[in-house]
């Protein structure tokens, strides 16, 4: 398979943070009704891998089933995506922080669409390997209460291998960020390597109930290592990592992180979330109305604003904040994509809220705020 490394990296130009996505991932996003849920194999809510053949039937499907938008946005949408692509993307969108994404992506329409769409955002890909073959899809189905069940197909698809990590993908940076996976342990665990030797921090998200379920072993001996500087959890997440045990519920999962690094944090929907740092606890409400229309992105987002957070050097209460501000915005709309409408929302709730917003001349869509 051929591969070429698109550009390359230099101390003095450094992003701040790094994304790991070892799969370069395009997601289509529709609402639709109950109807089509009960058909699709895996737990509702959840993220089950699905090969081509299902992922092509469940597209086929939902021009049958996809519901109308209330805010006249098209049935389907098809943007960049993947957990660690919304998280570096808002963070360069929204804050203005210099943020670079390492994985590979297939010579075909959706890479060169995962390409454009993150250039567009100033987000550094020369870290990104293009290679021969196809690019990750995910089918993200949103239902009427904004709840969203995924389907990725990775089967087939390109992705960056543990030995094609260079030091000077991470040489120069700040953060690193990883979403658990255990298709990635082995680029995971080589990442963390070259990232700790280079004096990187490591964020660490636990990307589902299904995955902490399944491959829970591996994920505590990757949390034990002590390399994992930071740690979200959504609730079942954080439910499921203390499964079997008489105290599983999120604030015991957060204590049992916070054993093992400096930050851990556990978000509660609507509830807000709650974090520790060192001796400090700290528990913060959820931002503006509950109304949801899509919570594709909600964690991704708010990991950004928590991100920022440490990055501006925010206290663990501030940083809960701005996560709460950025991931509302999220869910006002479809994908893991906030538009620029939804950051103007996001930086009238943070100026509410007492938090400075980003610098004019660093983010590119803060001018909007009036």
């Amino acid at each position: 398979m051929g591969v070429e490394i698109r550009g390359g990296s230099n101390h003095e130009s450094a992003p701040v943070v790094l994304g790991l996505q070892p799969f370069a991932l395009v997601d289509h996003i529709a609402k639709v009704d109950w109807s089509l849920l009960s058909h699709i194999r895996g737990e509702r809510g959840g993220s089950f891998p699905v090969a081509v053949g299902e992922l092509k039937h469940i597209l086929d499907e939902l021009n049958a089933h996809s519901l109308p938008s209330t805010d006249n946005e098209s049935l389907l949408k098809t943007i960049a995506g993947g957990s660690v692509a919304n998280t570096i993307r808002g963070l360069a969108a929204g804050f203005g922080i210099s943020c670079g994404i390492i994985g590979a992506c297939g010579n075909d329409e959706e890479g060169e669409l995962f390409m454009s769409n993150m250039g567009f955002y100033k987000v550094d890909i020369s870290r990104l390997r293009l290679k021969n073959g196809t690019t990750a899809q995910c089918v993200c189905l949103v239902d009427e209460d904004g709840n969203r069940t995924m389907r990725p197909c990775l089967s087939g698809s390109v992705k960056v291998q543990a030995d094609e990590l260079k030091r000077e993908d991470f040489k120069g940076s700040k953060w690193l960020v990883l979403r658990y996976a255990i298709l990635n342990v082995e680029v995971i665990k080589a990442a963390i390597k070259i990232a700790k030797e280079e004096g990187l921090f490591v964020s660490l998200d636990l990307a589902s109930f299904e995955m902490v379920r399944k491959f829970k072993s591996p994920l505590i001996e990757l949390l034990e290592s002590g390399n994992i500087d930071l740690c979200f959890a959504n609730e079942d997440e954080a439910t499921e990592l203390l499964s079997g045990e008489d105290n599983a519920n999120p604030e015991a999962a957060l204590e049992f992180l916070a054993k093992h690094c400096k930050w851990a944090v556990v978000t509660l929907a609507q509830k807000g979330c709650i974090a520790k740092h060192e001796k400090e606890f700290v528990r913060v409400p959820a931002i503006g109305e509950a109304k949801v229309t899509d919570a594709t992105g909600a964690g991704d987002l708010f990991a950004c604003g928590f991100l920022y957070g440490l990055v501006k050097g925010l206290s663990l209460e501030e940083c809960c904040l701005v996560g709460s501000c950025s991931g509302g915005s999220v869910i006002r709309s479809l994908g893991g994509e906030v538009t620029p409408e939804n950051w103007l929302w996001m930086y009238k709730q943070m100026q509410t809220n007492g938090l400075s917003i980003p610098e004019p001349s660093k983010s590119s869509v803060v001018s909007l705020v009036t």
